[in-house]
């Protein structure tokens, strides 16, 4: 019962479309009503909200058709594997990408010609792609040397949905991708396995020296043909390889300064291409980079280079155009130019270079670390590279040539190296080391003398680049001194 103070009023009607009159309980009474009709507007907003979310969520997870499937895998990357979910069914598929290692890795599907941004340390990444077919993928990381060393696994998509134990084994792959289930006994043994099968054989010798014919003139004329060859890098990996002249790396062209050189290329590649010669002083017209210093050389056709070989040189010489495919691939070589200027007689950190040394041998060494050559030496990974024998007391030079996509740290051990040549410039002050960082691009020269009887390993020193779970690889040979005197 309400008590009014005073009799009792009749109803008031308030005015069409109007407010209500200025009662103080009849204002009380319409504000109140106000505001529970907001509160019941947001609680009928949200729970609409909160049924179109449900409704999506539903129509995600239970397809009206298998074209519609969307899949999410996490994958994780370490040195040097790659685990996590790796199975899907057909359709949409998102790789959700977590870097687990120390160092940068990334992610790539070969076959579909994608991959994410390279993930530093902890990092994540996504990499969706649309509408994949039934089959299997090949998964791996693009940087230099990675894949070689583990990083490679493969996507499986299937035409139904992934079965709950296919998933949980996926799942369970991820720790050891890079070795199985090998103990490390068996480990043991497939390294030494491994080393002990050096060197091995395999078909296809590369940097072999390119005799030229001498035309009336006198210039000095060189034929190439570019082709992709099955090329065996090491015993039983046989891969397409862009090659010159049937060999990776191609043939040695050698000439003295001041011969008129001339070159002609057949191309029998699928792609155009041309010829440039890193480090080697020519006229612009000559210099190899299509379109703006000659057209394009398209496949089946014939193009003569001619220039004078005005300088001393430790140069190269490989494909400008689509080099990301022929020159990783196995288009690169050497090319030298006159004399090689070995500081004899000099005393260089108290070591006296005898002032009528003649190395027994000079070769050029081409480091590569992608494409189908992969991690290798002179077109060979271990243990098919080739051994270098000299005697006790023997000097000999190499020409380092880096035409992969990563430095290389070439170290040799037991004999110290004396930098002498920087990309064919000669130091005016050559140096001792045991390790030289070659990065891509670069050439060193190096002399040194083997002074001790035995077989000294020689290796780039990024250990990946080395050896993997399953044995020794890639980019190592060895020094075999002998003592005639034994």
């Amino acid at each position: 019962m309400t008590i009014v103070d005073g009799p009792p009023s009749a109803a008031v009607e308030p005015p069409p479309g109007g407010p209500p009159p200025p009662d103080d309980g009849a204002r009380t009474s319409w504000l109140y009503s106000a505001v529970i009709a907001v509160i019941t507007l947001a609680v009928v907003l949200v729970m609409a909200g909160l049924v179109a979310l449900a409704f999506v969520a539903l129509v995600r997870d239970e397809p009206a058709d298998s074209s519609a499937v969307s899949s999410q895998l996490d994958v994780s990357l370490t040195e040097f594997s790659i685990g996590g979910e790796l199975t899907a069914p057909a359709g949409d598929v998102t790789l959700n990408v977590v870097n687990a290692g120390a160092i940068e890795h990334n992610l790539a599907i070969r076959e579909l010609g994608v991959q994410t941004r390279n993930v530093t340390s902890r990092g994540v990444d996504t990499l969706t792609v649309t509408d994949v077919a039934p089959g299997t993928y090949h998964v791996y990381c693009t940087i230099p040397g990675h894949e070689q060393s583990g990083m490679s696994a493969e996507l499986t998509i299937t035409d139904g949905p992934v079965a709950a134990d296919q998933s949980a084994a996926a799942a369970d792959g991820m720790a050891g991708m890079d070795h199985g289930d090998a103990t490390a006994e068996e480990m043991d043994r497939m390294m030494i396995e491994s080393m002990l099968a050096f060197p091995a054989e395999t078909e296809g010798i590369g940097n072999q020296l390119l005799e030229p014919e001498i035309l009336a003139d006198g210039t000095k004329k060189f034929t190439l043909v570019a082709e992709v060859i099955p090329w065996e890098v090491s015993p039983g990996e046989i891969v397409d390889a862009w090659a010159y002249n049937g060999q990776v790396p191609g043939p040695q062209i050698r000439v003295d300064v001041g011969d008129n050189v001339q070159v002609e290329l057949t191309n029998n590649t699928p792609m155009s291409t041309d010829i440039h010669w890193h480090g080697i002083h020519t006229p612009n017209d000559q210099d190899g980079v299509s379109p703006y210093t000659q057209d394009p050389i398209e496949p089946g056709q014939t193009y003569t280079y001619e220039f004078v070989a005005e300088d001393p040189a430790i140069g190269m010489y490989h494909a400008h155009l689509h080099s990301q495919t022929s020159v990783v691939n196995g288009m690169f070589a050497a090319f030298m130019i006159g004399e090689n200027p070995i500081p004899r007689g000099e005393t260089i950190s108290g070591v006296q270079i005898p002032a009528d040394v003649e190395p027994v041998f000079e070769k050029p060494m081409v480091l590569n670390d992608a494409g189908t050559i992969g991690l290798s030496l002179n077109g060979k990974s271990f243990p098919a590279t080739e051994p270098i024998v000299m005697n006790k007391g023997d000097w000999g030079v190499i020409h380092y040539y880096n035409e992969g996509l990563t430095a290389h740290p070439m170290h040799l051990h037991q004999f110290p190296q004396l930098v002498y040549a920087k990309d064919g410039i000669p130091l005016d002050h050559p140096y001792w080391a045991d390790t030289i960082n070659v990065a891509p691009g670069e050439r060193y020269s190096v002399l040194f003398q083997a002074d001790t009887a035995g077989t000294w390993v020689y290796h780039c020193h990024i250990l990946t680049h080395v050896e993997r779970s399953t044995g020794m690889f890639g980019m190592v040979t060895a020094i075999v001194v002998n003592d005639p005197d034994a």
